[in-house]
């Protein structure tokens, strides 16, 4: 699969796939016989990694880390789940964090939705009272 086809399969951009590549995040990438990166399945399943690691906060530093333990093979098994582990907790704080900012996000909407319906009841109350007025 060319970069172009990658590129938008994964909405990233080809400079970005180029990045991931120089940096060490994925694996040099193997070339058709006019030079042009062809990624493989491998290859597709890596990006789909690193992507997700990104999305989840994980910095490039220690992604490139994180891959660069792999090429070395099982011996770094432990150091490999270590950054895993770390990034879990850390994953979990931040959601922990975006829970409590969208509870409070409800609360205000709420709080909102409750004064709209309060003046909404004084509005047709009121109109009540000049519809009887007028009887």
């Amino acid at each position: 699969m060319k970069i172009a086809e990658v590129s938008k399969m994964y909405g990233i951009s080809s400079d970005t796939l180029r990045y991931y590549e120089k940096v060490g995040l994925i694996p040099a990438v193997n070339r058709d016989a006019s030079g042009i990166r062809d990624y493989t399945e491998t290859d597709l399943k890596r990006i789909e990694f690193v992507m997700c690691m990104r999305n989840a906060g994980l910095p490039v530093q220690i992604l490139a880390e994180y891959m660069h333990l792999i090429l070395q093979g099982d011996e770094t098994i432990g150091s490999r789940k270590e950054i895993l582990v770390k990034q879990r907790e850390s994953l979990l704080t931040k959601m922990n964090e975006l829970q409590k900012s969208l509870d409070l996000l409800d609360y205000k909407i709420n709080v909102y939705e409750n004064a709209l319906l309060k003046k909404e009841k004084e509005m047709v109350d009121d109109m009540e009272i000049a519809v009887e007025r007028r009887i």
